[in-house]
């Protein structure tokens, strides 16, 4: 499995095999905490090889900087078939999030695991801005 793009943004679709993104971020200013977040996504495109084809569980978990979740973590069943006439296959997964909360500021991430593997992760940045006056 090779991970080619992994990032939260405002929202993300797929057309005709096309992963599109809007809005890719990596940080969240907020005046004050806790702060939610009112909608995001994360989006995923990755590839896998022959050797790779089944059925397999993909676990996306926000953590904290000190390494525990801050909501249940999401599971996608991901099931791979490589064409006859191609060398690999490529699979866009996209997860809507609503409400995200985030109780103090610091760094976060998304963290992927395949089939309890971890694959790679995902860094967000929480920080309190004060209001000028």
């Amino acid at each position: 499995m090779n991970i080619q793009t992994a990032v939260l943004c405002d929202a993300a679709t797929e057309y005709g095999g096309k992963l599109n993104l809007l809005g890719a971020f990596d940080a969240i200013h907020a005046q004050q905490l806790p702060v939610s977040h009112p909608q995001c996504a994360i989006a995923l495109r990755m590839t896998f090889t022959d050797a790779e084809e089944g059925s397999h569980t993909l676990r996306l978990t926000f953590m904290d900087e000190d390494g525990q979740s801050i909501m249940r973590g999401i599971d996608v069943p991901v099931t791979v078939a490589i064409p006859a006439e191609a060398h690999f296959a490529t699979s866009n997964i996209i997860v809507n999030i609503q409400q995200l909360k985030f109780d103090r500021p610091g760094l976060y991430s998304v963290d992927i695991a395949m089939d309890g593997k971890q694959e790679g992760s995902i860094p967000l940045f929480v920080q309190v801005v004060p209001l000028q006056a």
